[in-house]
This record gives structure tokens, sequence and C-alpha cells, in this order.
């Protein structure tokens, strides 16, 4: 049986037809299923799972090893067996996900070619949004951010490629190891293995809005970080709430400033940075001094290279880099509807 599945995963991730197959019409079962099973539980079972899984791996071996002296060809196929049983369990809870066709694919959206022009316009743009939107509200409601944010996605996801939210009230879960997540600089996550989805209890209250929405639309199957940051924009910044609608503009700011700082030159980077808001330029040094005071620099580039090895190994153009072409989907899409208009 485990062969089958494997053999049955690895096709998948090669052949598009079956990745397609399994993001369109099995994930949202398996999610729906899933979910049930784990929602009402409080904390977060995957974090758990993990971290079992993690322990046990160690220690078996050595219990088995130094105590009950087995040889290492007694435990270790049983070792490896485990590890083939976590793949396949990891694969088809969520991971398969990462065989889907592109978001360019799923809407019928043609890629916009980069220029100096384009990201000119867009930036301008933006910026104006941004300061419209700026307001030292915040929200503390989780239950009404909930209720928003499902309503966006069930709003865009006829039009825009996603799945509408398989579950009513889907239940976000605090990281078991916040502390840690920090340290490498990890706002969220999601969690495949039950189909959950965490957010850090060290998010800042205005980011936690987007950083919700953001991981609300991995556990809808979207595995691409640009995707899922497309999606956490488009939701938050249509809502009718302003502490949302600002928490989506500003979660955008770093990848705005980052691309920036390639296509503008010095003059004309500083003339965007002064256009902004400085109660706006406030809150974002205080989110990146935040991040900074609990980054852990030997952990987090250690992190940040092997989650950058697992994005290539499952596909994701431009590994770490996938998160800030976020702004070539969003000069895309809004060139598509200008063309449509």
């Amino acid at each position: 049986m485990l062969l089958g599945l494997l053999l049955g995963v690895i096709l998948a991730q090669q052949l598009p037809s079956w990745g397609e197959a399994y993001a369109r019409h099995l994930y949202p079962l398996v999610g729906r299923c899933l979910s049930t099973v784990s929602q009402p539980v409080p904390f977060a079972l995957g974090d758990a799972f993990i971290g079992l899984s993690l322990l046990g791996l160690v220690v078996v071996p050595v219990y088995l090893k130094g105590v009950k002296h087995r040889r290492f060809r007694q435990w270790f196929p049983g070792w490896v067996e485990y590890l083939a049983w976590v793949y396949v369990w990891f694969y088809l809870a969520w991971g398969l996900n990462y065989a889907q066709a592109s978001f360019y694919q799923r809407t019928g959206m043609a890629p916009v070619a980069a220029s100096d022009s384009l990201f000119h316009r867009f930036a301008d743009t933006y910026v104006g949004q941004l300061n419209a939107s700026y307001t030292e509200e915040v929200l503390t409601d989780r239950d009404g951010l909930r209720r928003e944010v499902v309503k966006g996605y069930r709003a865009l996801s006829p039009s825009l490629g996603i799945h509408a939210p398989f579950q009513a009230q889907p239940r976000v879960k605090t990281m078991l190891f916040s502390s840690l997540a920090s340290k490498v600089g990890v706002s969220g996550s999601m969690g495949p293995f039950f189909t959950e989805f965490t957010v850090n209890a060290d998010v800042p209250v205005r980011q936690y809005p987007s950083t919700y929405a953001h991981e609300l639309a991995h556990w809808l199957g979207i595995a691409s970080e640009a995707e899922a940051n497309f999606y956490a924009y488009q939701v938050c910044t249509r809502s009718q709430v302003p502490a949302i609608r600002y928490s989506g503009y500003l979660a955008l700011l770093p990848h705005v400033l980052s691309n920036a700082r390639g296509w503008l030159d010095e003059a004309d980077y500083r003339a965007l940075v002064s256009r902004i808001r400085p109660e706006i330029l406030a809150h974002y040094e205080q989110h990146r001094m935040h991040w900074r005071s609990l980054y852990s620099s030997m952990l987090g580039k250690l992190q940040e290279a092997l989650y950058d090895l697992y994005l290539r190994g499952n596909r994701i153009p431009g590994g770490m880099r996938n998160y800030s072409q976020v702004i070539g989907l969003l000069i895309s899409y809004e060139s598509a509807q200008a063309f449509a208009e």
C-alpha cells in the first residue's frame, strides 16, 4: 500500500493533469475532512505532530540501540518507513497543491512584462491608496476578522482561481513554537497534516489581519507565497473594515519598497518614500524593529536556506524570492482590469 501511495504522489507531482485534478477536486474534500477533525482541538495539532515526530526520530533510535541493543538493520527499516508515511501524508493532505496550475493558468490572465513605466504607475497608485487607507484603529475582534475574511474569499473565488472557504468558521491556531518561529522571521504557517493554519503569537496587531488572510489562502490550497500575498492583499484592501483594509496595504509596503530599490534610481526612490505619510512609515519601522529584536541571524539564515530548498524542490519559481513576486501578479492583474474596462 505504501509503495502504491508513494508512486501516486510522485506521478501527481510529474503529471500536470494529476496535480490539477488533486488541487481542484480532491483537496477541498480532504481539507474539509481533516479540518473538521482538527478544528475543535484548541492547539495546533500539526505543530505537536511535527515536534513529537522530530523528537521520536532522534530518541527512538538511541533507545533501541543504547537500551535494547538492537542492531542498525533491525530498527532502520522501520525508521525509514515512518518517514515515507509522513511524506505521503504531507503530499496527500496538502502538499500536492504545489503541483497545481499557476495563477495565470487558473485565471486565464496573461503575465505582463515588467517595465519602468508600469512599476512607476503601480507604485504611485499604491502609495495614494496606502495613504488613504491609514487609520489608527486596530482590530481586536478575531471573530469579526474571520467573518470579514471568509466573506472576502467567497467574493473572490469565482473569478480569481481560488477555492471558496470549505468551512464557514475556519479556526486559526496559535503556533506552539512562536518564540522559535520569531527567531527565524516566520509570522504564520500552514499546517498540512491536519489542514490547519497558524499565526505567530508575536504578530503585531496591525499585521494580524493580513497575516491571517495570507495563511487562510494557504489553507484554501494556495501553495505559492506570492499568490498567497496577492489574495490576502485583495481580500484585505476590499474590506469595509478600516483596520483590515489598512493592514492589507501596509503588508505590501516592504515588497513595494524592495522592488522600488531595483526599478527606481535613488532620487525617484526617495521621492516615492517622501510621499508616504509619516505615521505609516512609523508603523512600518515599528514592525521592522519588532521582528528584528526577535530575530536570530544564525537560525534565520539556516531556515531561509532550508526553506528556499524546500520551495525550489516543490517547483516554486525563485524560491524565497517568490514572496516579493506578488508585485508582478498585482501589476498583471491591474493591467488586465484596465484592459477589460
